[in-house]
């Protein structure tokens, strides 16, 4: 039988289904008859449980998950008799009218857009690349260094300066008044490392061990707390103690403290840029990426099924209150978070997958085997026991799903890179990695 699509608007398709009255009965009176073998009921044996008190108290709810049960399999049968791409879940209402021994259902539902690609040679890229200097290596041995410091007391005369830590009571008034946060006992930071506003850190450098300080401190108006952002305090300060610190010197020790086998500053350096180079490598990737998949977007032309921007919208809600769960928020689950917020954001995922999804299919760019193989040892290198992560990833569908569509995104890529007009342009190191 010739199932009749009605357009709505763009992507919404309307379909009338209709069940017979008499199949849902008897299937109501099959499952029922079934029900009946486990009820219980006070003055009854099991099993022995008449069906009119089944009936009267199950049947209300076994007949609505028939009907519901029915109409699945019946818009199911329609959608693929019509050879219909269904975007989301339909929404069903019963019609008034009906043929005499029969229901009748409106089932309302959007489909998956055509995406039409434009030339992509008519894209302009601009594709980064940056590089592992010395003086990038050199910085990542002081972070190294730092992490590794020790730190002395200083002596009574001695006066705090950058690259000490400090040991401090604070309290800061506004006008006269104590505010949440303005006051600690035993509060250390290490000066001149832009843990503290820099007003602070003026006030305590030059100060000795028991010296006490009044000063006016004024909170920047772009300030995270919001009830000081933009006003003035005055903080009363003591130094309760100066330390020191000590970096360890680089030399052979410092490298086999670090795991060098070798032991050697230069096979440190090494390893250093080998790390320094992975990095730069997916994060130069990633931004590429991010270039060609807007390049790609650009290109595209379509329209975006609201049911499946709901569902992303409703997925990134759920990440969101996992996110606050793990972050100890007490009732995480229970957060109020308007699935709005996410919008805009759902949409710009939803349309890209659609368009990737279809450059993927019309130009054949599903993930190999050996690029997945490849793509894992990759990145079991960057772990001590490489051949542990291969196995790891290799034993876990949903794993290597990941893998998949990390390799298919990066075919992709590499396929915009090699139709569009692609502009060479080089980081600086530090540039690259303060991106986020």
């Amino acid at each position: 039988m010739a199932v009749t699509v009605e357009t709505l608007e763009k992507l919404e398709r309307r379909i009338t289904l209709t069940l017979a009255a008499a199949d849902i009965n008897t299937e109501v009176e099959s499952r029922l008859k079934k029900l009946a073998r486990t009820v219980k009921a006070d003055g009854f044996r099991p099993g022995k449980v008449p069906m009119s008190f089944v009936a009267q108290r199950y049947g209300a709810q076994v007949q609505y998950e028939v009907v519901n049960d029915k109409l699945g399999e019946a818009f199911t049968v329609a959608a693929n008799e019509a050879k219909l791409r269904v975007a989301g879940m339909p929404t069903i209402a019963q019609k008034d009218t009906a043929a005499e021994g029969e229901l009748a259902f409106d089932a309302t539902f959007e489909v998956y857009p055509e995406v039409k690609i434009a030339d992509l040679a008519e894209a302009e890229i601009e594709r980064v690349a940056a590089d592992v200097t010395d003086e990038a290596i050199d910085k990542t041995v002081e972070i190294l260094r730092k992490q590794r410091r020790s730190f002395a007391q200083r002596g009574a005369a001695d006066v705090a300066a950058d690259g000490d830590r400090v040991t401090i009571d604070f309290e800061g008034k506004i006008d006269g008044e104590p505010f949440a946060g303005g006051k600690a006992d035993g509060f250390q930071f290490l000066l001149g490392e832009g843990q503290m506003l820099e007003a602070f850190e003026k006030a305590v450098r030059g100060m000795k061990a028991g010296e006490s300080k009044t000063f006016p401190l004024a909170f920047p108006a772009d300030y995270h707390g919001k009830d000081v952002a933009g006003k003035e305090a005055d903080f009363l300060v003591t130094v309760r103690k100066i330390e020191a610190q000590h970096l360890p010197e680089v030399n052979e020790a410092f490298a086999k403290a670090l795991g060098i086998k070798e032991g050697t500053v230069e096979a440190l350096r090494a390893d250093i840029k080998k790390n320094l180079e992975r990095e730069v490598k997916f994060r130069v990737l990633a931004k590429n990426k991010g270039a060609a998949m807007d390049a790609l977007v650009g290109k595209a032309e379509l329209d975006v099924p609201k049911a499946l921007v709901a569902g992303e919208a409703e997925r990134m809600v759920a990440n969101a209150r996992e996110d606050l769960k793990k972050r100890g928020i007490k009732d995480a689950d229970k957060a109020p978070i308007p699935a709005e917020l996410f919008n805009e954001q759902a949409e710009k995922r939803v349309r890209l997958g659609l368009v990737v999804a279809e450059l993927v299919r019309s130009q054949n760019l599903q993930a190999k085997p050996e690029q997945l193989q490849a793509h894992i040892e990759e990145i079991s290198q960057s772990y001590e026991k490489p051949a542990e992560v291969v196995r790891w990833y290799l034993s876990d569908r949903e794993r290597m799903a990941e893998v998949e569509a990390v390799v298919i995104e990066n075919n992709v890529t590499d396929f915009i890179l090699g139709k569009a007009k692609v502009t060479d342009k080089q980081l600086p190191f530090d540039e690259l990695m303060a991106t986020a």
